[in-house]
């Protein structure tokens, strides 16, 4: 099939298409021809007083969530036409969603960037998706977002709108109040006299995320109304999801997890989202106590410290029934010690990308597998080539906000190149291996640095480990244990060896190099930044 026919105008924007597979996403029921405009209208109507955000002592039900949105859908249309891009950096803030979801009415499409990216991230994003206008905080975590807006607008030729939430604007930024507000009078715009759009395509774009750019610079993921409406259906049936159960959104809503649980499942599943702006095992176990919220999902470090923090607040959390662990390397021994200490809870590793979240929806039905592998598909179509993961389902992208970059990334059939290797356990379960870019080759022989890190996390001297491959005169690259210690001095390469050798580990596997970090450098979805390690230990030796 050429390029030209994989291809469809949608709306105002070319997406990814095939007739056969959309077909069989309608007829089995993942995609469907309403959207979340549809389910926010009619919780509005059945459940109006059905709490669906919890934000610190903000309480948002189904019917003021509605009313709140359709006013600033009403303040959106007014200022630019369907089809444009808004962007909102904002923390967990109930804001966000309100922002969603009346982009959504509008016809419009979401851009959610994560709050602690710095002027040039920032421009990059604003200049490469268009945006027309963007939600800002005025002052978060030390940091002066106004000032910075302020900076990046002055050079851009066409700048978007500022929209300062929870602070006072300064200069030509628009207080977020003000957009729901009657621009004349100051009085509330009608409810009734504001609808939805009743022209949007469900297979239209409505979310526009960036990836982190941790190897090159980032491209713009594109998601329709359907791809995640997908996904949720997936979420739904695996993990155990009932209307009335609550999640606690620790992840940030710019990444594509926190979104869904905090603007999409509250609607389509009928549960509720306790949003966290700021990361805090002992708080977040008491929002999980006294919110009664029973699903989680995070990196391994939100698991790590809230199962450190349920011990030292002696509980159990009762009510936790699905933890799903992924964004980073998860290891085995974590998801066994959460599991023997929650009551009920499935603890299980997932694997997923903002291109096709939930890859697997974990092993809920096998303790075993829920720690030594990554789960299994769900309604991802999976397949190995070389090693490599490639997926295709439902729930995928439908293309980058370039079309270039599709090219590199899907193959002939449709699949998205993960670019992560794997293997089959037990024929249905995967196991992530390690990145085929993150391969160490020594003396010809390559070494995945995750198979050796998964076993030297669970060494009784390393907290957090990262094993990268550095440039050696003689053997093309040698093996680098970078080591966060349980306590220095730290283990040394000759304990590293010997736990490994007790392991069955390869000699040629065994790092040649161990060096001791107070901390390693990672994003906010968790995920250790290799690239940076790497640079840091070649600046040392130079």
């Amino acid at each position: 099939m050429s390029e030209d026919r994989n291809r469809k105008l949608i709306g105002r924007r070319w997406v990814r298409w095939d007739d056969e597979r959309a077909a069989d996403a309608y007829a089995q029921g993942w995609w469907v021809r309403r959207t979340l405009a549809d389910s926010l209208r009619e919780a509005a109507q059945q459940t109006p007083r059905r709490v669906a955000l919890v934000d610190a002592d903000q309480r948002l039900d189904c019917g003021s969530l509605h009313q709140h949105a359709m006013t600033l859908s009403q303040a959106l249309t007014a200022r630019m036409p369907p089809g444009s891009v808004v962007t909102f950096m904002l923390p967990n803030w109930h804001e966000a969603a309100l922002i969603y979801l009346a982009t959504t009415l509008a016809g419009m499409v979401a851009n959610p960037v994560l709050p602690s990216l710095r002027d040039r991230e920032l421009r990059f994003i604003l200049e490469d998706a268009d945006s027309r206008m963007i939600f800002i905080p005025s002052l978060f975590r030390h940091h002066d977002y106004i000032s910075m807006l302020n900076r990046l607008t002055a050079g851009m030729k066409s700048p978007p709108d500022v929209v300062v939430v929870r602070g006072n604007s300064a200069g030509g930024q628009t207080p977020f109040e003000s957009l729901l507000a009657d621009q004349l009078g100051g009085q509330l715009v009608d409810q009734k006299a504001t609808t939805p759009r009743h022209d949007i395509d469900p297979d239209a774009i409505r979310m526009l995320l960036y990836t982190s750019g941790t190897t090159g610079r980032p491209k713009g993921v594109l998601h329709t109304h359907n791809s995640i409406h997908a996904l949720i259906c997936q979420m739904r049936d695996h993990w155990l999801v009932e209307p009335g159960d609550a999640f606690l959104v620790a992840s940030p809503v710019a990444h594509i997890g926190g979104s869904i649980y905090a603007f999409e499942c509250p609607l389509l599943l009928g549960t509720t989202a306790v949003l966290m702006d700021t990361w805090d095992a002992d708080d977040a176990v008491h929002l999980l106590q006294t919110e009664q919220c029973t699903h989680m999902a995070g990196a391994t470090p939100f698991l790590e410290q809230m199962l450190a923090a349920a011990q030292r607040n002696r509980t159990r959390l009762p009510q936790l029934k699905v933890f799903a662990c992924g964004g980073a390397s998860v290891s085995p021994s974590l998801i066994r010690r959460a599991a023997a200490h929650f009551d009920r809870a499935v603890v299980t590793r997932v694997y997923g990308s903002t291109e096709v979240p939930l890859t697997t929806i974990g092993a809920p039905d096998h303790n075993q597998h829920a720690a030594d592998t990554d789960g299994r598909a769900g309604i991802a179509d999976i397949k190995l080539v070389d090693g490599e993961i490639r997926v295709r389902g439902p729930q995928m992208l439908v293309g980058y906000q370039h079309p270039d970059d599709d090219a590199e990334s899907f193959d002939t059939e449709g699949y998205f190149r993960t670019g992560d290797l794997a293997r089959w356990v037990d024929d249905d379960y995967l196991l992530v291996t390690g990145r085929a870019k993150d391969i160490i080759i020594r003396s010809g022989e390559n070494i995945s640095p995750k198979e050796i890190e998964d076993i030297l996390v669970a060494h009784p001297g390393v907290a957090e480990i990262a094993i990268v491959g550095v440039p050696d005169k003689q053997t093309g690259e040698r093996a680098c244990a970078v080591i966060v210690p349980i306590a220095r001095p730290g283990p040394d390469l000759r304990s590293v060896r010997g736990f490994l050798e007790d392991a069955g580990v390869a000699r040629f596997k065994v790092p040649e190099q161990v060096v001791i970090w107070d901390t390693l450098p990672k994003n906010d979805a968790g995920k250790i930044l290799k690239h940076q390690i790497k640079a840091a230990l070649m600046k040392a030796e130079q």
